[in-house]
């Protein structure tokens, strides 16, 4: 955990992290950090990584349906989007209080409550008689969904090693991203027999999640809650004074305008619109940047552990802020789809090495809650701002203002990490120590 203004490190020096044992600077389990790979991180971090996959995998599943299903209760076209932006922001409302009851109840008890009332919004969903039914139904999945979304990364910061956080967070990106990418292909051919059978489905995909999240990990003793003597929950305004901190809340800002939010409202239209492309083509468009993310997260990963989160934060935000801002000059779809690919890559090198380093500001043996809810709320303002301001820009000026913006985004990021401090850990006397200064 970072400590207040003007201090150094996680804890401080008088602070190991809870339930390990100290490790030497020079023993041989730091000096085979840089050979460690993804064999050596505990198991409790693939049930996660298959939790996220099985909810993300649901998610694609419905992705198709909802609008029409919407649609099918005689609302226009704007009624059923809201459908969409519900359940974004009954996520942003609710996040704040999901990061108390993480901190009150613990990482895995919220864990699988969130999985389970996801799943029962979702199933719920299935049966509504009317479009409000349905838009109530789905907001409330909402609040499940950062329940579990906050008290997932919590779990990950807690059982993953210092040295391989940035693994750790490669392995849950490529779990949620390969969910999503498979998830719309099985929607897609549900939607043909049923519109409510997507959501029956996602519903009982759920409760398969919470089931297995609460029977594998019911005797882990890395995801058991801390005790009463634990070291209190970090407070927000401790980690608001560090600026690497305030620098990932940038950087995350970004990333949820234009990867959850410009990337999924603006990308189809400019394809048909723009390019005159055939409607499949934007499916096309939206995959080939989940190859490009998928294919560089585990890389990423392993490279944020040995060179440092900054290097790599850095890289990623130049490389998606430069290709997502070229995306509105092109004129042909090869290179459209070169750009999409690039900036796909570059979201990837981004997601492990932020994540990480809000990690490594939180360490391990303290709860974080309300620290990660807010870097949680900063992504999902991003994605509920940036389709409706790139959207007046698309309409009012051109969709090359729209995504020049998006670009500018990622260079709020940018600069607030050129001068934010490192944040990888070092060994040092046993304990979790972190360059993040306030």
């Amino acid at each position: 955990m970072s400590s207040p203004a003007g201090g150094v490190g996680c804890c401080g020096s008088n602070c190991p992290e809870s339930g390990r044992k100290p490790v030497s600077s020079g023993s041989a389990s730091e000096k085979t950090t840089t050979s460690q790979g993804l064999s050596s991180l505990p198991r409790e971090i693939w049930i996660l990584g298959a939790g996220s996959f099985i909810v993300a995998v649901g998610m694609g599943i419905v992705a198709p349906a909802l609008p029409a299903f919407a649609t099918s209760f005689d609302v226009g076209v704007t009624a059923a989007g809201f459908i969409v932006s519900a359940f974004a922001m009954m996520r942003l409302l609710f996040a704040p209080l999901s990061g108390r009851l993480v901190s009150a109840a613990g990482e895995r008890t919220i864990y699988v409550i969130g999985i389970t009332i996801v799943g029962i919004s979702s199933t719920a969903c299935a049966f509504a008689d009317s479009y409000w039914q349905l838009l109530i139904f789905r907001a409330l999945g909402g609040i499940g969904s950062t329940m579990f979304t906050v008290a997932g990364v919590g779990l990950l910061i807690r059982m993953s090693p210092p040295h391989l956080r940035g693994r750790a967070s490669g392995v849950w990106a490529t779990s949620f991203l390969l969910g999503n990418v498979s998830g719309p292909i099985v929607g897609g051919v549900m939607v043909g027999y049923s519109l409510r059978l997507p959501f029956v489905t996602y519903g009982i995909a759920l409760f398969v999640a919470a089931f297995l999240g609460w029977f594998l990990l019911r005797k882990s003793t890395l995801a058991a809650p801390l005790g009463d003597d634990a070291t209190p929950s970090m407070p927000l305004g401790e980690a608001m004074r560090m600026r690497s901190y305030v620098a990932s809340l940038l950087s995350n800002f970004g990333n949820g305008w234009a990867v959850f939010g410009v990337r999924i409202a603006l990308v189809p239209l400019f394809v048909v619109e723009a390019l005159k492309a055939p409607q499949s083509m934007s499916g096309i468009a939206l995959s080939v940047f989940a190859i490009g993310n998928a294919g560089v997260l585990l890389l990423s990963g392993r490279m944020t552990d040995r060179h440092g989160r900054k290097p790599m934060v850095l890289i990623g935000l130049v490389v998606s802020g430069v290709a997502t801002a070229s995306l509105g000059f092109t004129t042909s779809v090869p290179v459209f789809l070169a750009a999409s690919l690039i900036a796909g890559m570059g979201a990837g090198v981004l997601n492990p090495a932020q994540n990480a380093a809000v990690a490594d500001i939180i360490g391990g043996n303290r709860r974080g809650g309300t620290v990660l809810a807010t870097f949680q709320q900063a992504a999902d303002l991003g994605a509920i701002l940036g389709p409706l301001i790139a959207g007046v820009l698309a309409d009012t000026v051109s969709y090359q203002a729209a995504f020049l913006v998006t670009g500018a985004t990622a260079a709020l990021g940018l600069l607030a990490w050129v001068g934010a401090p490192e944040t990888r850990p070092r060994p040092e006397s046993g304990t979790e120590q972190v360059r993040a200064a306030a």
